[in-house]
């Protein structure tokens, strides 16, 4: 009788290949996933296998560096470093079965010509937690740490530890919504800022409430962001650094006159795209905001300001294997350009909210801070309409990154006269 041929979990070896680009620093982690599972055509199961792993992994790299450090010698080809890795996540993070984690990694390797099996049984028998440091325990580089020791102190330890958990999928729903997505056997359960948290039956896209525009992806800390200008029904929002227009659909679903501007034209092609699924919409302009625009002033002006993205690490945990001081201060630097540009279109007493989905110093209170003393027509207000936790920032908030919510910096600025003047 022949015996039978060693098999693996395609998911696995997808996860692995994945990983290997994102480490290579060759793409983002989501639209790399989402390009290789859309071309595997996995089952839902697998599917999110594949997810778990490459988030996970990235997530929990510097402990799971550390854990394979003592075991690797000279240089390791990026397909091994990224199947070890793999490897390693799923026994130390995940708990899998240790012999199980060797079977299952060795014949990925072998038969997906990954990496030299002889290894990977020799490391992933030998693996163990690494002693604990700070960037073991909370798999984030030093100055990091510092940084939401900074912003968050007391709460910093526990938010540093729940970025390490999986993202949630939040949506903001109709109740058609709800309804069509527990009758087809997904679970919704109420959360912050009249977003839903929510457990799918089926993928998104192919369920009946986002087909029909019935719902709307989007973190609570970003629906915040939108709520801080209050009332925007039937009054002309400027959507600055708009991107994709997830805020344009949240304003125009709210009565808004939206205009969402942006530097990068094809965004705008995916926003409009998403605006006729929900059933909505906006206009759009391209250009570049750091140069003045010629609009006639507005009563609300949202900047969503390009930033380095370090209140979104549990969904984009690459950001933390890429992101270096001196980017902060680049990117501080072009904010700093953008917020006067946004100024100029707020009309004598219109609001200005400028956000970032960044915790950094630099990229929030400094900026505004430094804004305000050159601008005495501008004055902070409380920041109104915000469901989710928060700390003081100079003359913002901060959104608390914990339980699946993003990190924010909010700040809502009055503009000194009288409408018309």
């Amino acid at each position: 009788m022949t015996a039978a041929r060693p098999s693996y979990n395609p998911a696995r070896a997808l996860a692995v290949r994945v990983l290997t680009h994102v480490l290579m620093g060759e793409g983002f982690a989501a639209p790399t996933l989402d390009a290789a599972l859309t071309e595997a055509r996995l089952p839902a199961r697998d599917a999110g296998l594949a997810t778990h792993i490459v988030y996970g992994t990235l997530r929990y790299l510097a402990r799971l560096d550390a854990a394979l450090a003592p075991l690797l010698r000279g240089e390791t080809h990026p397909k091994a470093r990224a199947l070890l890795l793999a490897g390693t996540f799923e026994r130390l993070a995940l708990g899998t079965p240790p012999h199980a984690v060797v079977s299952e990694y060795v014949n990925v390797a072998r038969m997906a010509r990954l990496a030299p099996p002889a290894l990977v049984n020799a490391v992933l028998r030998r693996v163990e937690l690494p002693p604990e440091t700070e960037e073991t325990r909370y798999a984030l580089p030093t100055w990091l740490i510092g940084l939401f020791r900074a912003a968050y102190g007391e709460r910093a330890e526990a938010t540093m530890l729940d970025l390490l958990e999986p993202q949630p999928l939040w949506l903001s729903l109709s109740d058609e919504g709800v309804r069509e997505l527990e009758a087809e056997g997904s679970v919704v359960d109420s959360g912050p800022q009249g977003v839903d948290r929510v457990t799918l039956a089926r993928p998104l896209r192919e369920s009946r409430a986002y087909r029909g525009g019935q719902a709307q992806p989007i973190n609570p800390a970003s629906l915040a962001v939108v709520d801080a200008l209050g009332k925007v029904a039937g009054v002309r929002v400027l959507d600055l650094a708009g991107g994709a227009g997830v805020k344009a659909a949240m304003l125009a679903a709210r009565g808004a006159e939206v205009m969402s501007v942006d530097v990068i034209a094809r965004k705008h092609e995916a926003a409009r795209a998403n605006l006729t699924r929900l059933g909505l919409t906006a206009e759009f302009l391209t250009h570049d905001l750091t140069q003045p625009l010629d609009l006639p002033p507005a009563p609300l002006v949202l900047l969503d300001a390009p930033c380095t993205g370090t209140g979104t690490l549990r969904a984009h945990p690459e950001i933390k294997l890429r992101l270096t001081p001196a980017a902060v201060d680049e990117m501080a630097a072009l904010q700093a350009r953008m917020l006067p540009r946004a100024a100029a279109l707020v009309q004598p007493g219109g609001v200005l909210v400028y956000s970032v989905c960044s915790v950094t110093p630099q990229e929030g209170q400094e900026v505004v801070g430094a804004f305000l003393a050159a601008r005495p027509d501008f004055a902070p207000e409380p920041v109104p309409g915000v469901d989710v936790p928060t700390v003081p920032a100079g003359p913002g908030i901060l959104t608390v990154p914990i339980k699946g919510i993003d990190g924010f910096f909010i700040a809502r600025l009055r503009r000194a006269g009288e409408p018309g003047a």
